[in-house]
Order: structure tokens, then sequence, then C-alpha cells
């Protein structure tokens, strides 16, 4: 039966993200589906449309061996403002993309939570249910909502968090993910530490899984690989000639992360991976849904060319801070979980090999020794022989939180700007927020400092 992803693209960052993760998807499933048929593999993501005096109609994946007519992404795509949605139509892609399942408006969210929220998530609520309705119609076997957003600014953290808890109350047996891009310390948005905070909160309450990004992260890995391949022309994606945006390069590699989080629902491999084995297995508590990812080979996202390094440094490369996608150090801080996806010719040795090797350089909780999660892929990313994806629960995200908190500590111990969003929330929100981050640290910080008992009083039987 197929299993569909629908995503959710929020604001100008996530719209943003949407078009490179789509231009990805279409090329990978191009290289694997050489017959051109509309098989389980290809309705993940979209649908097959006939078009029939003006009516599309779906056409079923059957067994799986109709042609393709108009592939339609499984998206809905929403933008306070109309420029970067503009982009999209025009774009090489823009016929990918059902403009039925736009929601935009014109002024924007000017940075600020609040306004998209309160004003701009209850003005919209009824015609995002009946895209989603529509959406979640179309699919025989839904998977997940996958939401790619930015916290600084407006549309993003506040009309996300208003559709993530619109998601939570109509869909509350589908997961929801989220991308979610953290703005780094000199971040230009002034406000972005309200936003992010208030966002942190939803986020908390809302998602079931959060992989966070963190702008600062995804530039220092551009500036270490672009470092020794200066003058070598290399280019972010395969085939690609055109000059790049700003920001190309860094949604690139988010685009990849997506691709490689789902690869084993579109892909055959020996031991596949679900998006609710994600949840189920690295998740040991609902609040701590805080993912850390890191992808490796990195290099390969910017020249194809070049040649691939061992499987073996592969592993020793994704637990690295070089190649985390937050600003985060794993290894000096607690595992209470950790996943592998690894895509490509690898041999099953090898990675029994190397799993052995990560159980005994990281510090694994005592109550969860065991809390490894691995699948394995056939199909290798764009331009690699192999790939490993890592996705891991460890305490030291709580640093990003507590920088983003100290941060918002700034502004709001001086009522900074507080002005523009009590024309639309009530101060207390603040105050229920900043306290939720401070509770989420303090669950990570005990999870760190917690050590193993020295005597386990044996479990007696009822007689």
């Amino acid at each position: 039966m197929p299993r569909e992803l629908i995503t959710v693209q929020v604001g100008q960052c996530g719209n943003q993200i949407g078009l490179r993760f789509w231009d990805l998807v279409l090329r990978e499933h191009a290289r694997h589906n050489k017959d051109s048929v509309f098989d389980e593999s290809m309705s993940s993501f979209f649908r097959n449309v006939e078009i029939k005096r003006g009516n599309p109609i779906n056409i079923p994946v059957g067994d799986g061996r109709n042609s393709l007519q108009n592939l339609k992404a499984r998206a809905v795509i929403v933008d306070m403002e109309e420029g970067v949605i503009n982009q999209m139509l025009k774009s090489e892609l823009g016929e990918l993309f059902d403009q039925k399942h736009f929601i935009k408006d014109v002024s924007g969210a000017g940075n600020n939570w609040a306004h998209g929220f309160n004003y701009y998530g209850p003005k919209y609520e009824e015609t995002l249910m009946e895209n989603f309705r529509k959406t979640v119609e179309d699919c025989d076997s839904l998977q997940g909502f996958f939401m790619m957003h930015s916290l600084g600014g407006g549309t993003g953290s506040g009309v996300g968090s208003y559709i993530l808890g619109l998601l939570k109350e109509a869909y509350p047996e589908v997961y929801r993910f989220t991308t979610s891009i953290f703005p780094s310390n000199d971040d230009d948005v002034i406000t972005s530490p309200y936003n992010s905070i208030l966002s942190l909160n939803e986020l908390r309450k809302q998602a079931d899984c959060v992989l966070p990004v963190d702008n600062q992260a995804l530039l220092n890995i551009i500036q270490t690989i672009q470092a020794p391949l200066a003058g070598k022309g290399a280019g972010i994606t395969e085939g690609k000639t055109k000059e790049e945006k700003p920001f190309d390069k860094m949604n690139n590699i988010i685009a990849h992360l997506l691709a490689n989080i789902t690869c084993s629902m579109r892909f055959e491999g020996p031991l596949n991976v679900d998006l609710n084995e994600i949840t189920m297995n690295l998740v040991p508590y609902p609040d701590q849904h805080f993912l850390l990812a890191s992808m490796a080979p990195l290099y390969s996202l910017l020249d194809l060319k070049l040649q691939a390094r061992g499987v073996d440094q592969m592993f020793k490369d994704i637990l690295t801070d070089q190649h985390q996608l937050l600003c985060v150090s794993p290894l000096r801080h607690r595992y209470t979980a950790l996943g592998l996806i690894i895509r490509g010719d690898v041999a099953f040795t090898d990675v029994a090999k190397n799993i052995k090797k990560i159980k005994s350089d990281i510090d694994m909780i005592y109550w969860n020794k065991e809390g490894f999660k691995y699948g394995l892929c056939n199909l290798p990313s764009l331009g690699q022989p192999y790939s490993a994806l890592c996705l891991s629960n460890n305490t030291g995200v709580r640093s990003v939180f507590s920088s983003l908190q100290g941060r918002f500590d700034k502004l709001y111990r001086r009522k900074a700007h507080l002005h523009h969003y009590t024309e639309y929330i009530e101060v207390s929100l603040f105050e229920e927020a900043s306290t939720s981050t401070s509770d989420l640290i303090a669950q990570y910080l005990e999870l760190e400092n917690v050590k193993e008992p020295s005597f386990i009083p044996r479990l007696l039987p009822l007689i």
C-alpha cells in the first residue's frame, strides 16, 4: 500500500527550502524510475493527475505500471507575502505545484510571531483546513506531515505554530515532523529571540519530532567545504550550471536531510525505517523530541566529482561537530538514543562493525545502552556511492535553547518591542513560553547529570 507524506511549506524560508527539496527528489526518482511509471515510490510525494476538459483526475497507483501524466506535489504552500510564491510559479518546477493549495497574502507578518499566530492564523484557518482535508483525501495511507519553516521571522514562526496546532487537533494520529531553522546569534531580525522562544513553546506542545537546523552551522559547513575547493568550480547540485541565489547552498543541505530521512519509505532496502519508527525509537520522553541531525559525506553536496572517502571515515564524520546541522558538540554530551540511515552500497558487516565502534565512543545513558536504530536503503543519494544520516537525541541540544533564552531575556527584561506583540497576544504568553523553555532545558540537564545507580533492587513477584 502507498505511504504518503504531505509537506507544509510556511514562509519565505520554508518555501525556498521546499523548492530545493522538490528539485532534489524529482531527480532522485528520475534516476530510479527509468520506465516513467507511477509506482508506490513516486506516490509517496506525488500525485499522478490526468486532466480531462479542465478537470484534474487522480490516477491511482494500481499495479504500479500506469505511465506518468502530470505530477503534482503533495504540498500545501503558505506565505503571507507573494514574492517567493510567485518565484516558485515562474521557476522550472512551477507546474509541479497545485495552485489550489497555495495560501497567501500580500503584506506579510512583519517579523512578528504574534501577528502571524493570532491574526493570519485565524484569518486563514478555514482555507487551511479545507486545503489539508483535500490533500489528505488524496492519500491512501498518510504517514505524516512534514513542515518546513524558520523560527526567526513572522510567518514561518507564527503561522507555522498555528498550523501545527490545527494539524494536531484535526489529525491527531498522523505524525507531525518539522524541519525548523533556528536563527544565528548575529541574526538581522532584532525580534527573532521573541519569535523563536514563542515558537519553541508550540513545537514542544504540538510536534511529534523536530529536526532543528542552525543557520550558523550551515554556514560553517559550507565555508569548511569551499575552502579547499576554491577555484575548482564546485556546484551545489548535480547538473546545475545557473548562478545560485543566496542561501541556495544552505537550503540544499536541508533538502538532502529531508530526502535521506524519507528514503526508506520511497526506495527498497534490506532494512527499512518508517517515520513512526523514528519517533518510537528516538524519542524516549514526549517533550524531548528535538533530534540532532548530521550527514556524511558532506563535501559531495558541493562537488560531485570528488572521490568518495572510505566507509569507516563516513561513520566517524557523522559524530564530529563539523557535520552537525546544529551548533552542538554531541560527543561532549549524553545520548539518550541514536539512529542511522545508510544509503548505497555499504556491506552489512561494515555497518555492524562501525555501530559497535560508535557504541564505544559515545556516552549513552545507562538505561538505554542498546538505544540504536538503523536502516539500510539500496539507492544512494545523488552523486554519492554511499552516505549516512545520523539522528540523535542528545542532551547538547539544550545549549541552543539556552542561547535563545539568553537573547530573549535581554529583550524581555527591557520590554523592548513588546508593544508590537501585545496588539495581538497577552504578555502572559511570553511568560509561559519562557517558563516552558527553562523547563525543557532543565529536563535535558537532568538527563545529562543522571548517574547510574550502584544497586538496582530486584523486583519480587507478587504472591
